[in-house]
């Protein structure tokens, strides 16, 4: 099965869907609820638009986060700028764990409705609803176990359990949490049944019973059950405004319609959570939190120390082994052996972690630790009963080991993917060594096997099964083994290039310096990208990289989909790449428009210095000398407008303290400028009047040419004959 990994840019759509419609009105309003308290204020006109550039997205984020975000801010900011800014605020994002599915810089920067929709979404969920619905003791136990911010990992191996983190998407823990809230507290009592974000909320009555749980005094519920909705809702909303300082986000013509938008819904419903009365009991029927956490540790504890004895019975068998039959060390070892591979599961779940974090728990990084041990122990008992026997099977069983361990190594992830390619790498070298010799060892075992007997030398048939088992798995799995260890080489090649690129590309869209500066970071763009042909190696990775999935998916099909498939990861190659191509080529034009105008700025000003040296001492002179002097005055303007454009330009574009020197020197030469420019102004289009003046005395001196030649040939005498006449008009066309 081939595979195609290319990705089509989705056109705007013309005509905004009305659901997108009532979401850009409600995710706007929440957006200007919390920039209001910026300073100075903000407030978001248009959501797709105003979002572009990244200045209004980073000031949220840190009103919602408390933390300050760099950004670049400017007039004359150019794409590649907002492309950080929205790089910057997505990064935020990434490290705290949110996971942005589709969501890339250009996405933003084009204003693309559902994109930007559905990141402003994400915002809201986690600073929000999630955050909000955590805060509650009788949702926590709920909703913190049903996160979906949490990463997962991977297990090391098959003696260390994986430390697993449940992911779920957000719509599933934070709205159930969020629902349940409202359930509980306000519209069971009240016979209301509330069972959505949508429908469940058009009547009105569903914001009255929440008001209602929040301040009991507030709301006759008895008058609002028979009134229209769009009035219910009017006054509900109004009323949460007016009393408990909940801003109107919802219109009541989105509400009362038949489904109405969950999202949007969910967003104003959860504001009324930061008014929760009561957030040390439960009212879930639940356990308090404290309670919770004795019944893990004391089950921890158990564990824990279940995995030493067992761990003690293996150490006893093992001292014994030169007193007992092989038959039997092999037979206890399998007891134990099965006893702690039940126990897998229990351990796993133990060990998943509770904390936002991500970390363990002293208990559990103690089972942790226990089920290593054992688990090690049992792997070093293994390898000596395979030893054991007699030449040339304890050789297989050996060899058999290795193998298995090379098919159970996990590769550690690096923070630099270089590194981690690196490593990789080698792992394969060596795995591939490993393997090399399967088919022999495959051979010499069936062999054996057929005879049940080494030289005559019987061997126990637990122990000759156990091996065949493991023979196969390793035959099996071999070529699966080595096409994905393959595959993870070249995709941890390609992240370590995108992530340098990446890198790169951020150090090239920074405020910039002096034109020196400018000149070396282009003479380094131009190394790296051309040079070093930065677009040919992407292009080598890439078809690197997609004959190893190719080949992986074809030997193991289910790698392809979910979240951690190879299909989804080429998608997000594709994405990303194509956003950053486009980036790093356009910093050429950037830099060589900044280098332009320190060109342009340097030059005006020298000129002008001079100019104006000059013409100050030319304001001494007589008036003939001014006039001839101030002549090409309308030049120098010309000048002075470069001289500013190209100067604003760079203070936009430039670094706080190179800003601030062309401020001043602007500022300089602006008010030298204008005290002469006040006193020559007369003679500021003096060259133009000379011109028009020339222009207008050679016009004079043709017309009068003219005249005079025609006045010639209408004196002069003309045969009076068909053809003399004829002649004569013939000369008068050609003459006029």
């Amino acid at each position: 099965r081939r595979l195609s990994w290319t990705s089509s840019q989705c056109p705007h759509e013309n005509r905004q869907k009305p659901q997108e419609a009532v979401q850009k009105r409600t995710f706007t309003k929440w957006i200007n609820s919390h920039l209001a308290k910026h300073i100075p204020p903000l407030e978001v006109k248009d959501l797709f638009d105003d979002i572009k550039d990244g200045v209004m997205l980073l000031a949220l984020l840190e009103i919602l986060s408390g933390q300050k975000l760099p950004c670049e801010q400017g007039k004359k900011l150019k794409r590649i700028h907002w492309v950080a800014n929205i790089g910057t605020a997505l990064k935020f994002l990434e490290g705290r764990k949110i996971r942005l599915v589709n969501i890339n810089s250009t996405d933003i920067v084009d204003g693309r409705p559902s994109i930007v929709l559905g990141l402003v979404w994400t915002i809201i969920l986690y600073f929000q609803i999630e955050e909000l619905t955590s805060s509650l003791p009788e949702l926590q136990a709920f909703s913190s176990s049903n996160s979906s911010l949490d990463s997962s990992t991977s297990s090391t191996d098959t003696t260390s359990p994986p430390v697993k983190r449940r992911p779920l998407a957000l719509q599933g823990g934070a709205r159930k949490a969020l629902l349940r809230w409202v359930q509980q507290t306000a519209t069971k009592c009240l016979g209301l049944d509330v069972k959505d974000f949508g429908p469940s909320w058009r009547t009105g009555l569903a914001f009255f019973a929440v008001i209602n749980a929040l301040r009991p005094n507030l709301v006759d519920m008895e008058r609002v059950w028979r009134r229209p909705n769009r009035e219910n809702l009017q006054e509900a909303f109004l009323l949460a405004e007016t009393e408990l300082g909940i801003p109107q986000l919802l219109d009541p013509e989105d509400v009362d319609v038949d489904k109405p938008d969950e999202k949007s819904v969910m967003t104003y419903v959860a504001q009324f959570l930061k008014h929760h009365p009561d957030r040390k009991q439960s009212d879930l029927g639940g356990k308090p939190e404290e309670a919770v956490t004795r019944e893990q540790r004391k089950s921890q504890r158990e564990l824990k120390m279940w995995l030493d004895q067992l761990e003690k019975e293996a150490v006893d068998a093992q001292e014994t082994q030169g007193n007992l039959a092989q038959q039997y060390q092999v037979s206890v070892f399998k007891s134990l052996q099965v006893q702690l591979e039940m126990k897998r599961k229990q351990v796993e779940g133990a060990l998943q972690s509770t904390q936002r974090d991500g970390m363990l728990t002293v208990d559990q990084a103690l089972v942790k630790q226990a089920w290593e041990r054992v688990s090690n122990r049992l792997l070093d008992w293994h390898l000596r009963l395979d030893r054991s026997l007699p030449a040339p099977l304890g050789t297989v069983g050996e060899w058999l080991h290795e193998a298995e361990g090379a098919l159970r190594q996990e590769i550690t992830v690096q923070q630099a993917h270089d590194i981690t390619a690196s490593t990789v790498h080698r792992a394969l070298e060596q795995h591939k060594d490993v393997l090399r010799s399967l088919e022999s060892h495959q051979q010499i075992f069936q062999r054996i096997h057929k005879d049940r007997s080494v030289d005559g030398v019987s061997v126990p048939q637990d122990q000759l099964q156990d091996m065949a088992e493991r023979m196969n798995f390793v035959s099996t799995s071999s070529s699966v083994h080595l096409a994905r260890m393959e595959f993870l080489e070249n995709k941890h090649h390609m992240q370590a290039f995108l992530t340098l690129a990446e890198s790169r590309l951020k150090s090239w869209i920074i405020k910039y310096g002096h034109q020196e500066s400018v000149e070396l970071m282009l003479r380094n763009y131009i190394s790296f990208v051309e040079k070093q042909h930065f677009f040919e190696n992407y292009e080598a990775l890439f078809q690197s990289l997609k004959q190893s999935a190719e080949s992986y998916v074809s030997m193991d099909s289910s790698v392809d989909e979910g979240e951690m498939g190879v299909r989804r990861f080429m998608r997000e190659v594709v994405t990303q790449w194509r956003s950053l191509s486009m980036e790093v080529r356009s910093v050429r034009s950037m830099l060589e428009e900044v280098l332009s105008n320190w060109e342009r700025y340097g030059s005006t000003v020298a000129s002008l210095q001079a100019w104006l040296e000059d013409a100050e001492e030319a304001l001494n002179q007589s008036e003939k000398v001014k006039q001839e002097f101030f002549r090409n005055l309308s030049h120098w303007m010309d000048q002075h407008t470069a001289m500013n454009d190209a100067g604003n330009f760079l203070i936009e574009t430039c670094d706080e303290t190179v800003s601030l020197d062309l401020k001043q020197q602007l500022l300089l030469l602006n008010g030298r400028w204008r005290d002469l420019f006040l006193k020559v102004k007369q003679y500021a289009h003096s060259d133009e009047l000379e011109k028009w003046r020339k222009d207008h005395l050679k016009a004079v001196w043709s017309l009068k040419e003219l005249l005079e030649a025609a006045e010639a040939k209408l004196n002069a005498p003309v045969q009076v004959s068909l053809l003399g006449v004829k002649a004569f008009l013939q000369d008068v066309e050609v003459g006029y």
